[in-house]
């Protein structure tokens, strides 16, 4: 991880000026390419912060324009327009406020060598801005310090771990990877992290796709797949499947959970075994659900469990079996809760924790086998260019929690009370039928076969994580 940050706050020419520096673990040109690839803005968003982006200008170049709506108050929100004023590959570029929420905004980022050490480089974010509304606007300017300082130590933190990350891989070729569920909460930063990486993504849509945005159409419920998204790929990620707890169970609902996950991976698995040549590598995703609910902690070697997820978990990975057949490498990561406030149940949890309503749910004793967003995104990449990893793959945090425990701690990181428990009959009548297996009940799977092959994890604890998560602090070591 980075040295910490140097920041500097003064004043220059009547303007506010603000500077972020820090070391970074790979040389000037890797940083700067990072940032001159598509994929870095979604990278580099801060996840406490309700940033949202209108338009992206892509990969940088002079004159394009990013439009993102920020909160800048409770329950207001204004748009932000920067443009692309400078941009020199390798070297630095400049962006401008248009308008927006600062009377002015000057931001200058820069790469630059170490002497000596052609193995790291620094990172250097330099900016000068005014106040809005005059003298007025300077009454809100601690405010706007405490920002700034938090969302860059962020910024670089993020940086310097995802180019850590891609070190770590080695002298691995960029791949071209095939990804499903592209527009969900975890295909969206899968996205991102692999094209910052240099890698090139193609993605299967339901829709009418963008083919200059590297999109394929495919309808898994329809058999029906466009098999030249697979001509030359390396890897395929396949995450689709219908939201599990974003509307009620009825049967026809457990229908669609069920299918959508089982008729799409079995087509894409049929598509590859046909393939003269075909991928080397099928991540097909699975979940911890496949345990079903125990009272004692498991790994990748536990026998399926029963009910419901674990009926699906089962079918859904035995989907891929023509893909095995054919001798493509299938890995199955068994993915926990995943941890970002920018969706799932994260999300949900936040608002009556912050109302102080906040508590463990039932008897709280059920096991939360959780990962933090950015671990799975190195867990899916680990898996994709690693061909040790083959079959079941715990993609959770090696320490797995029951569900007191995590209501206490994401209390003490909201600092807010945890003590207002929902009884098991509540969660019963709120939300029906898969109150018990996404609620009440649970299990605590170890990721055995990770520690195996040595994988690192950003934050393994669960208080680090959601520190990073909701207030910006970025883990110690």
């Amino acid at each position: 991880m980075p040295d910490q940050p140097r920041i500097e706050h003064g004043t220059d020419a009547g303007d506010r000026t603000f500077r972020c520096e820090s070391e970074m673990p790979v040389s000037k040109t890797e940083v700067a390419d990072w940032h001159f690839r598509a994929g870095a803005l979604d990278r580099l968003l801060p996840p406490w912060q309700d940033v949202r982006v209108i338009e992206d200008s892509g990969p940088l170049r002079p004159g394009v324009e990013t439009v993102l709506s920020v909160p800048i108050a409770p329950f207001v929100r204004k748009r932000w327009r920067a443009r692309i004023e400078e941009a020199v590959p390798g070297e630095r570029f400049i962006d401008v406020q248009v308008s927006g929420p600062f009377g002015a905004w000057h931001h200058r980022h820069e790469f630059l060598e170490i002497e000596g050490d052609a193995s790291s480089s620094r990172l250097r974010d330099s900016i000068a801005y005014r106040m809005p509304m005059g003298p007025l606007g300077g009454l809100g300017a601690g405010v706007v310090r405490r920002d700034l300082a938090k969302m860059f130590e962020y910024r670089h933190y993020r940086t310097a771990a995802d180019l850590r990350r891609h070190a770590d891989a080695g002298d691995v070729a960029p791949q071209t990877v095939v990804i499903t569920g592209a527009s969900g909460l975890i295909g969206t930063q899968l996205t991102a992290f692999l094209r910052t990486g240099g890698h090139v993504v193609r993605h299967l849509v339901r829709r009418t796709p963008d083919a200059s945005a590297g999109e394929y159409r495919w309808d898994p419920a329809r058999g029906e797949i466009d098999a030249s998204a697979f001509d030359g790929a390396d890897a395929v990620v396949h995450l689709a499947g219908a939201g599990i707890a974003d509307r009620r169970w009825t049967p026809e609902r457990m229908k669609v959970i069920r299918d959508s996950r089982v008729d799409g991976t079995r087509l894409i698995a049929e598509t590859l075994a046909a393939m003269t040549t075909p991928p080397s590598v099928f991540v097909s995703a699975s979940a911890v659900g496949f345990y079903g609910n125990r009272s004692e902690r498991v790994d990748e070697s536990a026998a399926a469990g029963e009910g419901f997820l674990s009926d699906v978990s089962v079918a859904w990975e035995d989907a891929a079996d023509a893909a095995r057949a054919a001798g493509i490498r299938v890995v199955h990561p068994r993915i926990g809760v995943v941890l970002t406030p920018k969706g799932g149940a994260l999300e949900k949890m936040i608002p009556p924790f912050k109302l102080g309503a906040g508590g463990p749910l039932g008897s709280g004793r059920q096991g939360l086998s959780w990962i933090g967003i950015d671990d799975l995104l190195g867990v899916l990449h680990r898996v994709m260019i690693d061909d040790r990893y083959v079959g079941p793959v715990n993609a959770t945090a090696p320490e797995p929690v029951d569900q007191r425990t995590f209501a206490k701690a994401l209390g003490r990181v909201l600092r807010r009370p945890a003590i207002a428990p929902m009884p098991g009959f509540a969660a019963k009548i709120l939300f029906g039928r898969m109150a018990g297996p996404l609620l009440l009940e649970g299990v605590e799977a170890t990721p055995t076969v990770l520690a195996d092959h040595g994988f690192r994890f950003e934050t393994p604890d669960l208080e680090s994580c959601l520190r990073l998560l909701l207030d910006g602090t970025p883990p110690a070591g």
